[in-house]
């Protein structure tokens, strides 16, 4: 049954525990991947939203990741922070003259004095998911890429667990006209802090296939990479349709060790309204690429799907993926505590 308790109590009183069973200890494949932390419970990206998916399970933790006017990683979903904290109020003329605020205009100390809180429409001010963390309740800030690493691992430290951190580089081409090179710094923050190799706990994801191209073969990355797989043409050109394709997985199998298609590439909906699985996740488990995708929501479920246990039966046990993103890191975990993978 799934457990109701207050996030809150939940990560005072796992973590104090030493939460870690036996099972999910042991527990290989499938992976619990919280997006952008326990989304689906606190303010994405925040270090309480990841301190409470670490102790619901999660075996990786999600980091997107942009930079500060002083080249400083930040971690946030986008290059604009307007979504997402008070910034129009606390420094209202320092929009672009597209409205937005954008994140390589502050420096750190700037994005500091800022509060982050639950996503919400700029244009409205409510929230996009209407029953999660109230707006403007508590308070919550933002924080470095470092400090998060820092924080992980202090808590694999003392906990005795090994989760992983599943940073995403956000618009290098962007970042680049802007005159910053994102990914040789966020490569450069992995190796300091020992993310180096495939055997340590880390996928690096990005959705420009030209910058995964990049990373692998101009800039010598190591570990484990994962394109990411949009529904329209990337803005570096990136054709996804092609990299869905047989001819696309064998191109992406030289430089990537995965995939992270959405939801609707693995799933779709039948003319009948029933789901349909395709064959995407069996093309790409036969050139050795793991399959996570993104994203598994309580609260946002596709229209094939009556449940949310439904939608976890269809990617898990007959889709096969490896691995999946979630806004509710408690519920995954708990269906695969039991799990037992498919037969190929």
């Amino acid at each position: 049954m799934h457990c109701t308790l207050n996030p809150w109590r939940q990560v005072a009183g796992l973590l104090c525990l030493g939460f870690v069973s036996a099972a999910l200890a042991a527990r290989p494949h499938p992976l619990v991947i919280a997006h952008r932390g326990a989304s689906g419970y606190l303010p994405e990206h925040t270090l309480p939203a990841k301190a409470l998916a670490y102790a619901q399970g999660a075996d990786f933790l999600e980091q997107d990741v942009v930079l500060s006017r002083d080249g400083i990683p930040v971690v946030l979903h986008d290059v604009q922070i307007d979504t997402v904290t008070d910034v129009a109020r606390r420094f209202p003329e320092r929009k672009r003259t597209d409205g937005r605020f954008y994140a390589i205009d502050f420096t750190v100390a700037e994005l500091r004095q800022l509060e982050a809180t639950e996503r919400f429409d700029p244009k409205t001010g409510k929230a996009v998911f209407d029953r999660r963390f109230p707006l403007g309740r508590s308070t919550f800030h933002l924080h470095t890429f470092e400090q998060e690493l820092q924080f992980i691992q202090g808590l694999n430290r003392s906990t005795g667990r090994n989760v992983g951190i599943y940073p995403e580089i956000k618009a290098p081409a962007w970042h680049r006209r802007e005159g910053k090179d994102i990914s040789r710094i966020v490569l450069d923050m992995l190796w300091r802090y020992g993310y180096r190799t495939k055997t340590d706990p880390v996928f690096v994801q990005c959705f420009e296939y030209s910058e995964v191209r990049r990373l692998r073969l101009e800039l010598g990355y190591q570990g484990r990479l994962i394109q990411l797989l949009g529904s329209r043409r990337g803005v570096d050109g990136t054709d996804y349709e092609f990299l869905q394709t047989t001819a696309g997985l064998e191109l992406l199998a030289g430089v990537a060790d995965g995939i992270g298609p959405a939801l609707s590439q693995v799933v779709r909906a039948k003319a009948g309204g029933g789901p349909q699985v395709t064959d995407l996740v069996a093309r790409a488990h036969e050139l050795k690429l793991q399959v996570h995708p993104y994203t598994l929501r309580i609260d946002e479920l596709p229209a094939y799907a009556s449940s949310f246990d439904q939608l976890l039966n269809l990617f898990f046990r007959e889709a096969g993926v490896d691995g999946a993103f979630t806004d509710h890191p408690d519920r995954v975990a708990d269906f695969l505590a039991n799990f037992s993978p498919p037969r190929p």
